[in-house]
C-alpha cells in the first residue's frame, strides 16, 4: 500500500472519528434489508431465521456447548458454597443434582423453538408477551447476562493472577493502592483488564462458528480438571470425616435451606432456560438439541462432585476449606519450585480458557441478542458485544459480587426470580396452549397477530398478569437479600423466596395456562406452522413427524394462500 492510500485511509478514519464524537446520528446502523420483516419495520439480518447454511449445530455441539457452559469456575464453586451454609455434602450433590434437573427440562422444552423455527429468544418472545410486552422479558434477560458476564469475567481475572504469578512471582506481592471500598486491589484490576483484552476479540466470532472453541475446552479442561481432583484428593489422604460429616442444621431449619440453595444453583443457569433459542435456531436437525436433557444434569453433578471432594481435601491438605479451584492453584505457588508454578501456570491457563468460552457463549452473545432487538437502529451483534464488555465488564463492578460465597448465592437467588416466569410462560405457550403453531413471519410483524389485538398496545395481558402475580410477592424478600440491614419482611415471605425457581416456574406455567384456557386469543391459535424460511413460505401439518432428530427440518407444501398475507386471513377469519 503506498504512502497515499495510506494517508487517504488515515484522513478518512480521522472523520468518521470526529463524526462518532461530534454527531450522535453518525452511530445510526444502515437499514438493512431483511428476509421477513415488513419493509417498516427497523430490522437486521441478525434477528432473521437462521438460513440453512449456517444451521451447523450437531448434537456434539450441544454438548460442546453444555461443557463449555458447565464445567466452569462458577459451577466448581456453587457445589462448595453450599457447604459454607451448614448442609452436608450429601446435601450439596443432591442439590446440585436436582438443581441441573430442574435447568434441564425447561431448556429442552424451550430449545424447541429454536431448533424448530430457527428464531432467537427476542423473537419468540413475542408469541406468548405480546410484540411490545417481549421487550420486558429482553431487558431482564439482557440486564441478567450483563451482570454474568461480569461475574464469570471476575472468576477469570483470578485465572490471569494465577498465571502472571507463575510466571513473575514478584506479581503476588505487587503493591496495592486501591482502597478497601473498591472490592479489589490494584493487582487483581489489573489481572481483570489483562483477562478483559484476552476475550474481547473472541466476543466478535460468529455465532456458528463458536463449536470449535467449545470443542478446544472440552479437549484442555476434562484432563486438567480431573487431574486437579485427583491430586488434591490423593494428598490428603483418608476424608470420610469430611464427605460424611452430617449438616449442622436440622428440622426445619435445614429444609428451608435445603430449598434456598437448591434456588440459588438453579438460579445461576435460569437465563439459558430462557435464552436456549439463541443457541438452537443452529440446530441441524430437530432432534439434535434433545442431548441437552441428560447432559446437563451429568455435567453439573460431576463438576459440583469435584468441588465439594476438593473442598474436603483442601481443608485437610492446607487447613482452610476452599471452594474455588483457583484457591488451590495458589497453593501450588506458595514454595515458589519450579515443579509447583508449572503445574499452576498450565491449569491456571485451562480455566481461564473455560471463563472465557461460557462468558462469550452464554453472556456475549445473549446480550448482543437482545441489544439488537431493543435498539436495532443503533446496535447490532458486533456493537452488543462490544457495550457488555464495556457496561457488564466494568460498570458493574462485578469483582464486588464474588466477594464473598454469601453474595454470590444472594446474586444467584434474586436472578431466578424474573427468568422463572418468563420461563414457564415460554415452555406452556409453545407447548400447551399454541401447540408447537407459530405463526413466524407475524412474530416480526408489530401489526400482526402477536400484536393481541390495537387494543393492547402490543401486549398479552395474560403473561402480564401472570408476571405481576409471581414476582410481586417475591421483591420484599429479595429487598432484604440485597440489603439486609434496612429491609425487613414477614418470615412468610423470605420463606417464599426461597423456592422462588420452583414457585415462579410452576405457577406461572400453570396460569398462563387456566388463563389462555377461559381467555383464549382465537386469532394466535393457528391451524398450521407457517415458517420464515426464505424465498417460500409453506405450511407445517399439525401431525408432521418431529420424533426423528435426523429427519429434515419441515416437509413444507406450496400453498398460494400461505405468504406474507396469511396472518391477516387468520385475522379475518377471526
Amino acid at each position: 500500500m503506498d504512502s497515499f492510500a495510506l494517508r487517504k485511509r488515515g484522513r478518512a478514519v480521522q472523520e468518521k472519528v470526529h463524526a462518532r464524537l461530534t454527531d450522535r446520528h453518525s452511530w445510526k446502523l444502515p437499514k438493512q434489508s431483511s428476509s421477513i420483516a415488513p419493509p417498516h419495520v427497523w430490522t437486521n439480518a441478525d434477528q432473521d431465521p437462521v438460513p440453512v447454511e449456517k444451521r451447523t449445530w450437531s448434537k456434539w455441539a450441544f454438548i460442546g456447548y453444555w461443557y463449555s457452559d458447565l464445567v466452569t469456575v462458577s459451577t466448581w464453586q456453587a457445589a462448595g458454597a453450599i457447604m459454607t451454609t451448614g448442609l452436608s455434602a450429601t446435601d450439596a450433590i443432591l442439590i446440585v443434582l436436582v438443581a441441573a434437573i430442574c435447568n434441564a427440562i425447561p431448556t429442552v422444552l424451550n430449545g424447541a423453538i429454536g431448533a424448530d423455527l430457527h428464531i432467537p429468544f427476542p423473537i419468540a418472545l413475542r408469541a406468548s408477551f405480546g410484540y411490545r410486552l417481549s421487550y420486558f422479558g429482553v431487558a431482564a434477560r439482557g440486564i441478567l447476562a450483563l451482570f454474568w458476564f461480569g461475574v464469570q469475567g471476575a472468576n477469570g481475572g483470578a485465572c490471569v493472577t494465577a498465571i502472571l504469578t507463575a510466571l513473575w512471582p514478584g506479581y503476588a506481592h505487587l503493591p496495592n493502592h486501591l482502597p478497601k471500598s473498591a472490592g479489589t486491589t490494584s493487582q487483581g484490576l489489573l489481572s481483570y483488564f489483562v483477562y478483559w483484552c484476552v476475550q474481547l476479540p473472541l466476543l466478535l466470532v460468529p455465532s456458528h462458528r463458536l463449536q470449535y472453541l467449545f470443542w478446544a475446552k472440552t479437549a484442555l479442561v476434562t484432563p486438567a480438571a480431573l487431574a486437579m481432583v485427583v491430586w488434591v484428593t490423593v494428598r490428603a489422604g483418608d476424608q470420610g470425616d469430611f464427605f460424611y460429616a452430617p449438616a449442622t442444621v436440622s428440622g426445619s431449619a435445614r429444609a428451608w435451606l435445603w430449598l434456598s440453595n437448591l434456588t440459588s444453583v438453579t438460579g445461576g443457569y435460569s437465563t439459558l432456560a430462557v435464552n436456549i433459542p439463541d443457541f438452537s435456531r443452529f440446530s441441524k436437525t430437530r432432534g439434535a438439541q434433545l442431548f441437552q436433557l441428560p447432559v446437563i444434569p451429568v455435567l453439573k453433578t460431576v463438576v459440583g462432585v469435584f468441588g465439594i471432594v476438593s473442598a474436603g481435601a483442601s481443608r485437610k491438605l492446607y487447613g482452610t476449606l476452599y471452594w474455588s479451584p483457583l484457591d488451590i492453584v495458589g497453593e501450588w505457588q506458595e514454595g515458589t519450585t519450579p515443579g509447583g508454578r508449572a503445574a499452576a501456570f498450565f491449569a491456571a491457563a485451562v480455566w481461564l480458557l473455560a471463563q472465557i468460552s461460557v462468558n462469550v457463549s452464554a453472556n456475549g452473545i445473549s446480550f448482543a441478542n437482545d441489544a439488537t432487538t431493543l435498539a436495532p437502529r443503533w446496535i447490532d451483534n458486533r456493537r452488543g458485544a462490544v457495550l457488555v464488555a464495556l457496561v457488564g465488564g466494568w460498570a458493574l463492578c462485578p469483582w464486588i459480587v464474588v466477594s464473598s460465597a454469601s453474595a454470590f448465592l444472594n446474586f444467584m437467588s434474586a436472578a431466578a426470580i424474573f427468568m422463572a416466569p418468563i420461563a414457564g410462560i415460554l415452555t406452556c405457550d409453545y407447548w400447551l396452549v399454541k401447540r408447537r403453531r407459530y405463526d413466524v413471519p407475524a412474530l416480526y410483524d408489530p401489526d400482526g397477530i402477536y400484536g393481541y389485538g390495537s387494543s393492547t398496545w402490543g401486549t398479552n395481558w395474560r403473561a402480564l398478569v401472570v408476571m405481576l402475580v409471581v414476582i410481586v410477592p417475591l421483591l420484599p424478600a429479595m429487598a432484604e437479600k440485597v440489603a439486609p440491614d434496612n429491609v425487613h419482611v414477614s418470615q412468610g415471605l423470605v420463606n417464599l423466596f426461597t423456592f422462588n425457581w420452583l414457585y415462579g416456574f410452576f405457577v406461572a406455567l400453570v396460569l398462563y395456562y387456566v388463563l389462555n384456557y377461559f381467555f383464549p386469543d382465537r386469532t394466535t391459535l393457528i391451524p398450521h406452522v407457517v415458517p420464515g424460511d426464505a424465498p417460500v413460505l409453506g405450511a407445517v401439518e399439525e401431525e408432521e413427524d418431529v420424533e426423528n432428530g435426523m429427519a429434515a427440518d419441515e416437509r413444507t407444501r406450496e400453498d398460494s394462500k400461505v405468504g406474507p398475507t396469511y396472518a391477516e386471513e387468520i385475522r379475518d377469519a377471526a
